[in-house]
């Protein structure tokens, strides 16, 4: 998409009228229009892919092949979660029913999760990214992401802060297992209880059918290890897919001044397109775009992207997008780094070398 923007005067400005330029434009291109059709064309296929999925385990019975069937299951549970996250965002119709529908029928009936707990937690950080106060994707827990964090851990925190980097995979792994907790937890919390009484239902039809279908096709012992499997590698793609968003980037406190513009821009990192990437993150790739305009459909983003950075780049602010690799280093340098003087500390304590690079 070709930017106009670029022949306006190079002068930064405050607060919204910063971005107003910018989202006239997006405007005008038609790109926050909503998608309705290629949304439910997109959701029929995933669900199709999904029932494939299930006929695959049906056929293959108590066969130990049934567990090669974890990969697509989790590819394809990825892809609803994009669609649950998409619902939060309002990014599919106009109507707020047809989003809750959307929502609940992908995050509690067909992943086990709250969407009510995520589209809190999410709009949260949507609103202040990278806020250590405000954005709870930053709040310090297993993993802390500054200094002031990392300070006067000990114990398992400490070792678990020492090493963050090396072990941010492994325990993406348990993701997937992570989001069904943290939204029970947040469910059984909320007062009168029978407001979350729906989404309890259907995160309990969930677990029941989902364990109670492995039960029926397979040896218990199988269902373990299909569901351990299934979860372990549901969470490590999609957290890999938000990890490059924002670990490593600029991290605003209270005393930061910035407009609606460069607090998403500087807090967000894009990873760079290509067809193969586009569909295994499913567009979120492009974050800064997504930060900027959360109601845009998904498949809009990309296309939002040369009008995007030619702004940025026209009023002084910085762009950052880079190839998948170097997205996760710099995410993985900035997380070693915030463990330094831990280890610095443990180092000096056992008469040891450190490694600080």
């Amino acid at each position: 998409m070709a930017s106009a923007i670029t022949d306006l005067p190079r002068t930064r400005r405050s607060g919204g009228s910063e971005f107003a330029p910018l989202l006239r434009e997006i405007k005008t291109a038609g790109l926050l229009e909503r998608r309705t059709g290629r949304y439910l064309v997109s959701i029929a296929v995933n669900l199709l892919c999904l029932a494939a999925v299930v006929a695959g385990l049906i056929l293959l019975g108590n066969s130990w092949l049934v567990l090669l069937l974890a990969v697509p299951a989790a590819l394809f549970t990825t892809r609803a979660a994009f669609f649950g996250h998409d619902a939060g965002h309002q990014q599919i119709g106009r109507s707020r029913r047809l989003h809750d529908a959307v929502g609940r029928l992908h995050a509690n009936l067909l992943l086990g999760m709250s969407y009510d707990w995520w589209n809190d937690k999410h709009n949260r950080h949507h609103a202040n990214p990278n806020h250590t106060d405000k954005d709870p994707d930053v709040a310090a827990g297993v993993l802390v992401w500054t200094l002031d964090q990392a300070e006067g851990r000990t114990g398992v925190h400490s070792w678990l802060s020492r090493n963050q980097a090396r072990i941010f995979f492994p325990l993406l792994t348990l993701e997937g297992i992570s989001l069904k907790v943290s939204s029970i937890t947040y469910l059984l919390s909320r007062r009168p209880l029978r407001t979350a009484a729906i989404e309890l239902g259907l995160i309990a039809a969930h677990l029941a059918v989902y364990f109670g279908g492995l039960l029926l096709i397979m040896s218990p012992q199988k269902a373990v290890v299909f569901a351990v499997l299934h979860h372990a590698l549901f969470g490590l793609h999609l957290g890999s897919v938000f990890a490059p968003n924002h670990k490593g980037m600029e991290m605003p406190d209270a005393g930061t001044g910035w407009g609606h513009l460069e607090k998403q821009v500087r807090t967000s990192r894009n990873v760079n397109g290509n067809p193969i990437t586009d569909w295994l993150m499913g567009g979120l790739n492009y974050q800064i775009e997504h930060h900027l305009f959360p109601n845009m459909p998904r498949a809009n983003l990309r296309h939002a992207q040369g009008a995007v950075r030619a702004y940025c780049q026209h009023i002084g602010i910085p762009y950052l997008s880079t190839g998948i690799i170097d997205s996760y280093a710099q995410g993985l340098r900035h997380m070693h780094s915030v463990g330094e003087n831990l280890r610095r500390n443990a180092a000096l304590s056992t008469g040891t070398a450190v490694q600080t690079s």
